[in-house]
């Protein structure tokens, strides 16, 4: 191929460039395009700008547009993007006089910044749907699970014990977080940067208001160069997926570790099991490996998005916005494949409750009771009766005695070489101190693990995932409204 073109585009630009832009266009963009032409139309009018007989011609030839249908929509013949794509037709069918003036007051980077926010709205909503489902799935299957105990990590090592029902209402927070993150993004990207034009604004005398009104956005961007200049509604998108992704990684590395032969803790449902080509015993949680993976993919584009905004001048980043929306759109449709799966993998999962319940207190997970025992009815510091339960534990596994083999007379033989003197501790509280389910039915602070404090805090979740609902279902309706109000006046322009 030649290395030098005779006029713009190069084919290779017009090949790497325009063809997927032009393509990523028309799935995101056409539909929104219509909407903000015509509420555009409807506030020139309003203004004064254009007269009636070319506010009706554009209507009409905007209705035209849609008749033809995005497929038919080709580039060629100079025609850039679905901009001027949708121009040029607009120009045919109304003529030049009245279709040209389509374009008063505007340019495409006020628009452009415009259709990615229309376009990221739905999407947004989408992902907050999603993810209230997984939610809703995680809190039924935590309200399963308040008196299942299990062991609890830190360091990967057992720690004390807790219930699954606790282990699942502390992943719950995060993803109450993510929600409020997506909301936040929702807002961010519901801002109308119409009214910008280049970047100054415009000498017509537009109302900005109304054309946010009939496009559903909640306010204006005040400032017309942070209307074509700013970024942060993309990388808060970004930021909320991010955040997402790290919560849900880490539960999903618990869940691989759990369905292991060796931990034994819960077993995943056979729709998502897989078996090995030679060895017939193998029960591979494929599922999960895949939700690990897709994680890792929606990871790496949202912080691509980060990436491609970093460096950008601040001023116009509409000719570079194509490269940003494989990342942007690829990470949300990539967010909703991940929710949608882990939910039903929620929804069919089992848990091993008798096998956890022995794990429970395996690896004297509850002997930090046994310090706070030595505490209050030895009246022992802390640091003394901490260091005379690590003996014991040390002992112990010297010996290789599990927990239900320790005794006050074993306690009181380390508790001479440690302190020089026995206890004064009674076998049933000795007992008691190292009884899992005694470990977490005392720990009935706000948030513990105890069943009564989980079953408080499982409660409180479900109230603001029922705000979260309402606050989906009025976003839901404000679109729907601005969407009706938008027709409305269409209908009212073409009856005068």
């Amino acid at each position: 191929m030649s290395r030098e073109a005779s006029s713009f585009p190069h084919p290779l630009y017009d090949k790497y460039v325009l063809q997927p832009f032009f393509e990523d266009a028309k799935t995101y963009f056409y539909r929104p395009m219509l909407a903000a032409n015509r509420a555009h139309v409807v506030m020139l009018r309003h203004g004064g700008i254009i007269s009636k007989e070319n506010a009706t011609a554009l209507i009409d030839a905007l209705q035209q547009v849609e008749l033809l249908g995005v497929d038919n929509l080709r580039r060629g013949g100079g025609v850039e993007d679905l901009f001027f794509a949708i121009e040029n037709h607009l120009i045919e069918t109304a003529g030049a006089a009245y279709g040209g003036n389509l374009q008063l007051a505007r340019s495409r980077n006020d628009l452009g910044y415009a259709l990615t926010r229309l376009a990221l709205r739905p999407l947004l909503l989408a992902a907050m749907d999603d993810l209230l489902g997984l939610r809703q799935s995680l809190l039924d299957f935590a309200a399963e699970h308040l008196r299942t105990l299990m062991p609890g990590y830190t360091h990967t090592q057992p720690a004390q014990p807790t219930t699954m029902a606790h282990y699942i209402a502390g992943a719950l927070a995060g993803l109450e977080r993510d929600s409020a993150r997506l909301r936040f993004a929702y807002a961010t990207n519901n801002q109308s940067p119409l009214g910008a034009a280049a970047l100054t604004g415009t000498a017509f005398p537009i109302d900005r208001h109304l054309s946010a009104r009939l496009l559903g956005f909640d306010d204006i961007q005040l400032s017309t160069y942070d209307s074509i200049g700013a970024s942060d509604n993309l990388t808060d998108v970004a930021g909320a997926l991010s955040s997402l992704g790290v919560n849900l990684s880490r539960v999903t590395r618990d869940m691989l570790f759990w369905a292991t032969q060796e931990s034994g803790a819960i077993h995943i449902h056979d729709s998502f099991i897989q078996i090995s080509s030679i060895m017939p015993q193998k029960r591979n949680p494929v599922v999960l490996e895949h939700l690990r993976a897709r994680i890792s993919r929606m990871l790496a584009l949202a912080h691509g998005i980060v990436l491609q905004c970093h460096n950008i001048p601040f001023g116009d980043t509409q000719d570079i916005e194509d490269e940003i929306f494989p990342l942007l759109f690829g990470s949300l449709e990539t967010a909703k494949e991940i929710l949608q799966l882990y939910a039903a993998v929620v929804d069919t999962l089992e848990v091993n409750v008798d096998h956890l319940r022995d794990r429970a207190g395996a690896g004297f997970t509850s002997v930090t009771e046994l310090a706070d025992t030595l505490v209050r009815e030895c009246s022992l510091p802390f640091r003394q009766a901490h260091s005379v339960v690590a003996d014991l534990v040390t002992y112990a596994n010297e010996e290789k005695l599990a927990p239900n083999d320790l005794s006050v007379e074993i306690l009181n033989r380390v508790a001479r070489e440690r302190l020089g003197h026995e206890l004064e501790l009674s076998e049933e509280a000795f007992k008691r101190a190292l009884d899992p389910q005694a470990f977490v039915d005392g720990r009935i602070l706000p948030g513990g693990a105890a069943p009564s404090a989980t079953a408080e805090v499982l409660k409180e979740q479900r109230r603001h995932l029922d705000k979260d609902r309402d606050w989906l279902n009025t976003a839901r309706a404000a679109l729907k409204a601005a969407e009706q109000a938008l027709q409305d006046e269409i209908r009212q322009l073409q009856a005068l």
